[in-house]
């Protein structure tokens, strides 16, 4: 196992330790080398994108190079603010003392991102790192080389790698030992449920703490009085986009017994005139590799097809695929499905929904569909999610005022916008007192002076 990139992990501890990357300064030179550097890389990473996942253009540039943009640039604008010291008012038994509250930077922090979105699930943390005064070592997924080659090669022109590292390679064999031989800061993960749990034991060796960014089945709602039309089309954009292979996609499903034919019949129209013949569609990718295609394969033997279903082997291509009358315990249920099948059941009573959203709890996401506010209101608080959207999908992870995270086992911890800033650094307290009054009461011995003290601290 080559493990000489371990080396290189002591320079960049020296590099943070040396203070060069505290100062406002250096953080705002640092993010506008970034977003310099997307726009001069914009057509290679957009071609290695295409090349890993046959992505267009203009899919690549919507969510993953445009919001990386729009991420740094929210940070620019707010990065000053965000580290001016925070001034609070002690109470009054802290007489003539003043409090403050400074936001530290961590340190190193190792960031390890997925395959779906390799582009933007590595450098959108990366962003919240720099802003927070902290250098990086970068782990890509070796399942996007074209794209993981581009960003390595990318970071390299614009950044000393004692500043940030990127090491590529076997995942299941680089991560542990990075952990295992190197004691980071914090470790930020985004990735499968199952794997963040191995990652958080290997860091809970060192105490590191970790930001969790993980998944789950996340449910989609439609209720009798949605606007059909309107919710078809957010939902078949929001599964389909790269070909389903989106940590929030709407996993399945839910719709209310009086719309269900007239949304699949609405879906189906949408699913036609986004992609047309799906398979030559321009703007429709494929699955990432052939186990993962295999998988999904073996998914649509879980119900009866209600539209499409076609597949290509030798291309990694499923078509935007819809599903009836699937056991809630079938196979396609048991797991985040990461791919263009859309597993669709019926509900009359909102307590029958929340009953087989329950079978998968704690969801990263949850999609409501309804014009009613009590509706609403009763999902939101009925189910434990990390985050969502009303008459929507996907687009709350692209406002960068909104926390993006997950609940127990969709993940820990949040991030974007101030979010981000706040993930890479603590908060340290200074209290300064004054040398006068030194009231003698405070000190020993306290004979006597417990009637004061509970005045002084009801």
């Amino acid at each position: 196992m080559d493990t000489t990139y371990l080396g290189s992990l002591a320079g960049v501890r020296s590099f943070y330790e040396s203070g060069a990357t505290k100062s406002y300064s250096f953080r705002e030179e640092q993010l506008k080398k970034l977003k310099k550097a997307l726009t001069d890389w914009e057509s290679r990473l957009a071609d290695a994108l295409y090349k890993d996942f046959h992505k267009s253009e203009a899919e690549t540039y919507a969510t993953e190079t445009g919001l990386l943009q729009a991420e740094i640039s929210y940070t620019l604008k707010h990065l000053q603010q965000w580290m001016r010291p925070q001034h609070v008012s002690p109470p009054m038994f802290l007489f003539r003392s003043s409090g403050v509250v400074l936001r530290d930077s961590l340190g190193v922090a190792l960031i390890i991102a997925p395959w779906n979105y390799p582009l933007l699930l590595l450098l959108s943390p990366l962003v919240g790192a720099i802003a927070g005064g902290n250098c990086a070592v970068l782990k890509p997924s070796e399942l996007t080389p074209h794209t993981s080659h581009v960003i390595k090669q990318m970071l390299e022109s614009i950044f000393d790698q004692s500043y940030i590292c990127v090491i590529e390679g076997n995942g299941a064999e680089v991560v542990p030992q990075l952990i295992n031989n190197f004691r980071f800061d914090h470790i930020f993960f985004t990735g499968g449920t199952a794997i963040g749990k191995e990652v958080a034991m290997l860091a809970a060796k060192e105490l590191v703490p970790v930001t969790l960014e993980l998944g789950g089945k996340s449910p989609c709602i439609v209720d009798k009085d949605a606007d059909i039309t309107i919710a078809a089309k957010r939902i078949v954009w929001g599964k389909f986009t790269n070909a389903g292979q989106t940590c929030v996609a709407p996993d399945y499903l839910l719709v209310h017994t009086n719309i269900k034919d007239k949304l699949i019949a609405e879906m189906k129209k949408a699913i036609d005139a986004f992609y047309g013949d799906s398979l030559l569609a321009e703007d429709y990718g494929r699955i990432i590799n052939e186990k993962h295609f295999d998988k999904l394969v073996s998914f649509l033997q879980n119900g009866d097809i209600a539209y499409g279903g076609q597949t290509k082997k030798d291309e990694l291509y499923i078509a935007p695929s819809l599903l009836e009358n699937v056991p809630v315990d079938a196979a396609v249920m048991q797991e985040e499905i990461f791919g263009p099948i859309l597993p669709i059941f019926s509900f009359t009573t909102h307590d029958e929904a929340i009953r087989i959203i329950e079978k998968n709890p704690n969801p990263l996401a949850l999609y409501i569909f309804t014009k009613s506010a009590d509706v609403e209101k009763k999902y939101i608080e009925d189910i434990r999610f990390g985050g969502g959207c009303v008459n929507n999908t996907l687009v709350h992870l692209a406002d960068p005022k909104l926390p993006f995270g997950g609940v127990a086992n969709s993940g820990m911890g949040a991030y974007h916008g101030k979010y981000s800033f706040d993930t890479f650094t603590r908060p340290k307290s200074i209290l300064k007192s004054s040398s006068w009054p030194d009231f003698k009461i405070k000190y020993p011995p306290y004979k006597g002076k417990m009637k004061f003290f509970k005045w002084l601290l009801k």
